[in-house]
C-alpha cells in the first residue's frame, strides 16, 4: 500500500497514475481521483469535528462559571448547544470511519511504486534475461520425464495421492523423499551460515495478516480458507515470518532482521490449467525453505542483490546452472517495488524454468501491517521488506535429476549434499 501523501499532491497523484499504466492495470485508474475525493472530505470532517470538540469543551468550561453565577437558564440552553455539537461530532465522526474504511479498501487495490529502471511489459512473457551462471549442458543420451526418473528409484506414486486427496498431490518415497529433505536441511544450514536466524512459523494466519502481505487477486487465487474459522493455510512461510511483526515498533539496533524459514505450503493454483497427472511442478502442496529480511530503506536494495545472489550460489552448488530473469511491470504483483526470478536450466526441455522468485516490497507490505521502527532521534518509520525462495523441492528436484543424471540412470549427488545422504554418493536405480 503506498502513503496516501502520493495521492494528494497532484504531481504526485499523475505519478500513481502513470505508475497503474506502466502495469497495464488502466481499469484502476479511476480509484486515483475517488481516493482523492475521499480523502478531501475525511479531512474536511475531521477538522470540522476537532472545531467542534474545542468550541464543546470551551462552552462545557463555561457552564460551571453560569451555574456559580447561578445563571441556570443560560446555562441550560448552554448545555442544549453543547448537546446538538455533541451529536454533530458523532455524525462527523461516523462519516470519517466510513470513509477512511473505504479509503483503506482503495488504497489496497492501487500498486506499489516500482523501481525506474523496471522493464515494461504485459506478462512474463515480456520479462528480461540480465545473466547466465553455468554452463547449460545438454547430455548425448536422452533426459527421461521427471516423473519416469523418479519413478525409477520407486520414489514417487501421484497415482495413490489422486485416490486420496485428488490431482496436484504426490506421495515421494526412498531416495527421492530422503533427497527432497537433504536438500531442505542443505538450504537450511546453507541460510544461517549466511547469518541467517532458522524460524518455523505458523502454518495457518488470520484474514487481516493474509490482507496485510498480499494483493487481493494473489489472496483469491492462492489461498486456502478453513470453514468457519478466520484462518488461511498459508501459501508460502514468507506470510506468517512477515506477519510476525504486524503492530510493532522495532528498535533501529536490531535492523536488518534476516530469518530463514521452512514450512509447508497449500496452493490453490486458480487459473493454472497444466496441473500435470504425472509430474511434481505446480502442485497443490509443497516445502519450501525462504529467506526474509526486514531493513531499513536504504539497505533494501542492496538486500534485493544479496538475496538473489544466495539462490545463485545455493544451485551452483548442486550442479545446477541459472540464469536470472528481471520481471517485468506486468508480471509484479501489486506490492512490489521489483522482482526477479531465478531460473534453472531443464537439459531434457532445454529451456529454463522457475525455481525462485526475489522480490523488494520497500515500505508497502509494511504499511499495511503497521511494522515500524523507532530512529535515535525518535521518529518512527516504516522497515523494507525483502522475500525471496531458497529451494521449493519437489520442483527444484526436476532440475537437480536432470543435471545430475548419469546415462546409465544413476544420479550423482553432489559433494555438498552427500552429509545430508549418508554420504552416498551416487542414487541407484531400482
Amino acid at each position: 500500500m503506498i502513503d496516501i501523501k502520493l495521492i494528494r499532491d497532484e504531481e504526485t497523484r499523475n505519478l500513481v497514475k502513470e505508475n497503474i499504466k506502466k502495469k497495464f492495470q488502466d481499469e484502476k485508474l479511476p480509484l486515483v481521483d475517488e481516493v482523492y475525493e475521499l480523502d478531501i472530505k475525511n479531512r474536511q470532517s475531521q477538522t470540522t469535528a476537532d472545531s467542534l470538540k474545542a468550541e464543546k469543551n470551551k462552552k462545557s468550561n463555561e457552564i460551571g462559571q453560569l451555574m456559580k453565577d447561578k445563571k441556570i437558564e443560560e446555562a441550560n440552553l448552554l448545555k442544549e448547544e453543547i448537546k446538538n455539537m455533541s451529536e454533530e461530532i458523532e455524525r462527523l465522526e461516523s462519516i470519517q470511519e466510513e470513509s477512511s474504511k473505504k479509503i483503506k479498501e482503495i488504497m489496497m487495490k492501487i500498486p506499489n511504486i516500482i523501481a525506474e529502471d523496471v522493464p515494461i511489459g504485459k506478462d512474463d512473457s515480456q520479462n528480461v534475461e540480465e545473466a547466465c551462471f553455468g554452463e547449460k549442458i545438454v547430455p548425448d543420451f536422452e533426459i527421461p520425464y521427471h516423473a519416469d526418473i523418479m519413478a525409477s528409484f520407486n520414489g514417487l506414486d501421484k497415482d495413490a495421492a489422486g485416490r486420496v486427496s485428488g490431482n496436484g498431490f504426490y506421495y515421494l518415497m526412498g531416495d527421492i523423499a530422503r533427497l527432497h529433505s537433504a536438500v531442505l536441511t542443505y538450504a537450511r544450514d546453507f541460510m544461517i551460515d549466511k547469518g541467517f536466524t532458522y524460524c518455523i512459523p505458523p502454518y495457518m494466519i488470520h484474514g487481516a495478516a493474509v490482507d496485510g502481505v498480499m494483493s487481493f487477486e494473489e489472496k483469491e487465487n492462492m489461498m486456502y480458507k478453513i470453514e468457519q474459522e478466520d484462518l488461511y493455510l498459508i501459501g508460502t512461510s514468507e506470510h506468517s515470518m512477515i506477519a510476525k511483526f504486524k503492530d510493532q515498533i522495532l528498535k533501529e539496533s536490531d535492523l536488518p532482521i534476516t530469518m530463514t524459514s521452512y514450512s509447508p505450503c497449500f496452493r490453490k493454483e486458480v487459473g493454472s490449467h497444466g496441473i500435470e497427472e504425472r509430474g511434481v511442478y505446480r502442485i497443490h502442496q509443497f516445502e519450501k525453505q525462504e529467506m526474509v529480511v526486514l531493513c531499513k530503506k536504504e539497505d533494501s536494495e542492496e538486500w534485493y542483490n544479496k538475496m538473489w545472489n544466495y539462490s545463485v550460489e545455493l544451485f551452483r552448488s548442486l550442479n545446477i546452472p541459472v540464469r536470472k530473469l528481471v520481471c517485468c511491470s506486468g508480471d509484479l504483483a501489486d506490492l512490489k517495488y521489483r522482482s526477479c526470478d531465478i531460473e534453472a536450466w531443464s537439459p531434457r526441455q532445454q529451456k529454463y524454468f522457475e525455481v525462485c522468485s526475489c522480490s523488494n516490497l520497500t515500505d508497502a507490505q509494511a504499511r499495511r501491517l503497521s511494522i515500524r521502527y523507532k530512529k535515535a532521534n525518535g521518529d518512527k518509520e516504516l522497515v523494507h521488506t525483502l522475500n525471496n525462495t531458497v529451494v521449493a523441492p519437489p520442483r527444484m528436484l526436476i532440475a537437480f535429476l536432470e543435471n545430475n543424471l548419469c546415462a546409465d540412470g544413476s544420479v550423482n549427488i553432489p559433494e555438498v549434499l552427500r552429509p545430508y545422504m549418508g554420504g552416498k554418493e551416487k542414487l541407484e536405480k531400482k
